[in-house]
């Protein structure tokens, strides 16, 4: 018989202005469950991204029924992990853990939560050559969903050598010889005047790390943008690009289709992700206004 009543939470580092909470518990108020939502906040803890395992196990001890896990502690968190489903074991990323008879078993929903958003509002958007910035746990969720959705190469930019090839070493592996290669930020001009658009999975952005990722003189109007950032939806990269004439598409989409993807994994009910995207976007729109 399913629950009526949950404990989740999220851990990662600045995630005070987090829509998490609110998403999951208006979702759970309208399907009638006690659904409790707790952000364990590592910076405040005074905790390093190391600690992911520690706070796993204390929520497990705790009696929370799943976690989600962002920034920095994606990929950190797999090896305290006594499981993980096959898109998270392929990533080497997990956003989502699911307590199960004292198990913890990792999930990624980033993938299918990036893809239905970008099939949503980019839906004609060319992807022949594709530049992804940034090469973490995001970067890799988002990396399998631009492929998945038919993008015919994907040059992953990152500031770390070793961490961007090895991305594209795994995308090879998983779709094929020539469909990823990776670059270092120095390449970026050249890269971004032959591409088709830009999908942007690295922090900066958020409310904690403003700023633009790239200059502002390498994007130009062929180019489509596609952000995972989500606080705040307009972030400097979008409005930069919006006001050169770029297609655009804001985080919210992924975090709430990936949102409702986790919500089903910890309640087993069937959540309306179209009525969660626009709890999103009325949530984000409000904080926007206040700040």
């Amino acid at each position: 018989m399913p629950k009526d009543s949950y404990l989740v939470g999220l851990i990662g580092s600045g995630i005070g202005p987090s829509l998490s909470p609110a998403l999951h518990e208006r979702e759970g108020d309208r399907q009638g469950l006690r659904l409790l939502y707790r952000l364990i906040d590592i910076d405040p803890l005074g905790v390093p991204p190391e600690a992911v395992g520690d706070l796993v196990r204390a929520a497990r001890d705790l009696g929370f029924d799943g976690l989600n896990i962002t920034h920095p502690c994606k990929q950190l968190v797999i090896e305290h992990l006594d499981a993980l489903a096959p898109q998270a074991e392929a990533l080497g990323a997990v956003n989502t853990v699911v307590f199960e008879d004292g198990r913890a078993v990792g999930h990624n929903t980033d993938v299918t939560g990036f893809a239905a958003s970008f099939a949503r509002g980019l839906p004609d958007a060319p992807l022949e050559r594709v530049v992804q910035l940034g090469a973490g746990g995001a970067g890799a969720a988002v990396a399998h969903a631009t492929l998945t959705l038919g993008a015919e190469r994907v040059t992953v930019v990152d500031a770390l050598p070793e961490r961007a090839a090895a991305l594209a070493d795994s995308l090879n592996r998983a779709f094929g010889r020539g469909r990823a290669d990776a670059a270092t930020p120095d390449r970026q001009a050249r890269l971004l005047a032959h591409a088709d658009g830009i999908v942007h999975a690295t922090p900066t952005g958020m409310a904690a790390h403003p700023g633009l990722p790239l200059p502002a003189e390498l994007l130009h109007p062929g180019l489509w943008v596609a952000e995972v950032v989500y606080r705040p939806l307009e972030t400097e990269l979008l409005r930069t690009a919006r006001a050169l004439g770029c297609a655009t598409l804001d985080g919210g989409g992924m975090a709430a289709f990936q949102a409702a993807d986790a919500f089903r994994l910890f309640t087993g009910r069937e959540p309306d992700a179209a009525r969660m995207l626009a709890d999103l976007t009325a949530l984000a729109g409000a904080v926007g206004a206040r700040n």
